[in-house]
């Protein structure tokens, strides 16, 4: 798996066909999530200005302060046949941009631009509506090519070795913040490039879902949370979330855990096309909910996956979005009891011709240390 195949040529074609047909004069992508998608060029966000251009009639090219063309030039972006437009440090790069566009009366803008870019845009193309890219790339970026999805499988197996060291990390007497110092540096040790977040949650803490580490100590007989995630050096993430306890856990609290880990298997055995989004969510919440503790599964039950860890499809109800193979996401309900404990169980699922598959292979039964 090379970055022709995670990126290949073909995309800007697929991008520049979907520009036109979502209406839209351009599409203009600055740092971040989907220029990298599109090209492949994991640009540093800066103050000064580097954007890909795709017009909807003309030739793509892409802006680039002078300074960062080498860089540019030795990202897969190279590889387009795209013009690279360097800019100096008296050029205007906006106006610069404007003036090769000429007239437009609708773009559309990277999702994670910056407010200033997305301004000085406005300024320099004044009259013309300004939308998210994402209505145009959301359809090419929710379906994994096989690429794809072998570096989504990847990181989930890197993941998964980071969950098979957790077990030693954790005992009664250290910290949380302690254990999240030694899972951090695992994930890095497992392939990883970046840490994206380690959320280490014990006892009352692990009823927050976004805890993230703290100073306090892990009790014996605590349910511990740990949520962890990051990127390969690909670009695409891992996230998988496993409940441990550190000693024999409270007997309310082992009740439930087996409601969650039937609804999160109920919830991935329901993935198959043409199964609306929603209908995953509610394979989780009807049981949890059917168990008594519906009022504690408070946050939908999956995300997309890839680029970001957080992207489209989100398994949500009211998503009535049809599942298409390719589709990958998360699948996580949770339990949270505010003031005692709580617990989720997490896999990243990918909606195949035949069903789901899990990426993640570690055992989802509580983990007693």
């Amino acid at each position: 798996m090379t970055s022709s195949d995670l990126y290949p040529v073909s995309r800007l074609a697929a991008v520049h066909e979907a520009t036109a047909k979502g209406g839209l004069d351009a599409l203009l992508l600055t740092p971040g999530p989907d220029l990298r998608y599109v090209s492949g060029y994991d640009a540093k966000p800066l103050e000064r200005l580097t954007c890909l251009v795709v017009p909807a009639s003309g030739e793509p090219f892409m802006m680039v302060p002078r300074l960062e063309v080498p860089a540019a030039k030795a990202s897969p972006a190279a590889r387009l046949g795209l013009e690279f437009v360097a800019w100096d440090e008296t050029d205007d790069p906006y106006a610069v941009v404007a003036a090769r566009l000429g007239r437009v009366a609708k773009v559309g803008l990277a999702d994670r631009m910056w407010a200033m870019s997305s301004l000085r845009f406005r300024e320099v193309l004044p009259g013309a509506e300004q939308v998210l890219a994402g209505s145009v790339l959301r359809e090419l970026r929710m379906r994994k090519s096989p690429a794809e999805v072998a570096a989504l499988r990847e990181a989930g197996q890197a993941i998964d070795a980071v969950h098979r060291q957790v077990p030693e990390f954790l005992r009664a007497g250290r910290t949380e913040r302690e254990v999240g110092r030694d899972i951090a540096e695992a994930i890095l040790a497992s392939g990883h490039s970046t840490v994206d977040f380690v959320i280490v949650a014990s006892g009352p803490n692990a009823a927050s879902p976004h805890h993230d580490v703290s100073d306090r100590v892990i009790g014996a007989g605590e349910p511990v949370v740990v949520d962890i995630g990051g990127q390969l050096h690909n670009g695409y993430c891992s996230d998988s979330t496993r409940t441990y306890s550190v000693g024999e856990p409270p007997a309310d609290f082992a009740a439930y855990y087996e409601v969650l880990r039937r609804a999160q298997d109920a919830a991935c055995a329901a993935v198959r096309p043409g199964v609306p989004c929603e209908s995953v969510d509610a394979a989780a919440r009807d049981l949890i909910a059917g168990a008594g503790y519906g009022e504690a599964f408070i946050h939908r039950t999956g995300h997309g996956i890839g680029i970001e860890t957080h992207e489209e499809p989100y398994i949500v109800a009211g998503n009535r979005e049809a599942m298409e193979p390719g589709f990958a996401f998360s699948v996580e309900p949770g339990i949270y009891l505010q003031g005692r404990h709580g617990a989720r169980i997490e896999d990243i699922v990918v909606c195949t011709e035949n069903g789901g598959e899990r990426l993640n292979t570690t055992p989802r039964d509580l983990v007693i240390v």
